[in-house]
């Protein structure tokens, strides 16, 4: 997932967010609704944002998901633009684009 921080929030493309669909996989659906949890902010058609104070918990549930086996790494890694630092809370679920 496409992200980018600004004043120590992170932003997470909305093109990228997982959607949810009735009748949809559980986990997938799952994971929409753990992810729009913890998220401070999160509008249909917008890039979501979560505040430094939950970059542990979104680690940990990032980590879950990708462990599970059920969602590949596209939808379960936090990918930073090259010149952008990854903060250490989040190295263990981020890579550069």
């Amino acid at each position: 997932m496409r992200v980018y921080l600004k004043d120590d929030i992170l932003y997470i493309n909305q093109e990228d967010l997982p959607t949810y669909k009735k009748g949809g996989s559980i986990v997938r659906n799952s994971y929409f609704w753990a992810l729009k949890s913890i998220s401070c902010y999160s509008r249909k058609g917008r890039d979501w944002e979560f505040d430094a104070v939950v970059w542990i918990a979104l680690c940990r549930m990032l980590l879950s998901f990708a462990q599970s086996g059920y969602l590949g790494d596209s939808e379960t890694l936090l990918e930073f633009d090259t010149d952008t630092p990854i903060p250490r809370t989040l190295r263990s679920v981020s890579t550069w684009l």
